[in-house]
């Protein structure tokens, strides 16, 4: 996989750099500040970007602005986001639409390693990654019904599944059977009033379109 860094912690960058060489990926450009973003994305072309949040100069929302921007320009470019705390506007905006091929965790996911590169495989796919803190905010944001009438099963198996995990994965975490999670799934999409598409990604960008809506 080619990746495209943007992160101004020099010991972050290299530690991200040599953590993805090392489990056999191509970095193929880097940037420590907002503006050097989109036009090294645009020369290189990358499979996925890891951009932080907040880049000089204004260590505001750079990081999020450029992936916007290059997404604008590069349809379909998988973007995972590294953020020091949960802003949940920042992940709204990026996940906003049900868009897929994007992933929000914060920094502190880096350093679980297996964690980090399984989600960055994840967007390189196509699918979404959250991180399970985010999941949380935005579940927080929306109190109204339908979600209040979600059993606390059926709440835990929709934050694995706007995490990007398949089937056996909530099974597996839940110590559940598939059966069971395919029924529980089967419950949240009618309680939400969601088209009952129980595969790939679509599902994901159902549930993540309700949670922005």
């Amino acid at each position: 996989m080619r990746v495209v860094i943007a992160e101004d912690n020099a010991l972050l960058r290299e530690g991200l750099v040599l953590l993805l060489t090392s489990a056999g990926h191509e970095v193929t450009g880097v940037a420590a500040t907002g503006p050097e973003i989109l036009p090294l994305l645009l020369e290189h072309r990358p499979d996925a970007a890891v951009l932080d949040v907040r880049l000089p100069p204004g260590f505001r929302d750079e990081g999020l602005r450029a992936a916007l921007a290059a997404r604008a320009e590069l349809p379909g470019l998988p973007v995972l986001v590294l953020s020091q705390y949960v802003e949940e506007t920042y992940a709204a905006e990026l996940l906003g639409g049900g868009a897929t091929g994007v992933g929000y965790l914060l920094k502190d996911r880096v350093g679980r390693v297996d964690e980090f590169l399984d989600a960055l495989e994840r967007v390189a796919a196509g699918g979404t990654a959250l991180d399970p803190e985010v999941v949380t905010e935005l579940l927080a944001r929306r109190r109204d019904d339908p979600l209040r009438s979600l059993t606390p099963r059926e709440r835990e198996v929709l934050e694995l599944m706007a995490q990007g995990y398949d089937n056996g994965t909530i099974a597996r975490s839940l110590v559940v059977t598939e059966r069971a999670v395919h029924k529980h799934i089967g419950n949240v999409f009618a309680k939400l009033g969601l088209p009952p598409a129980d595969g790939g990604h679509r599902r994901v960008r159902a549930v993540l379109a309700y949670l922005n809506a």
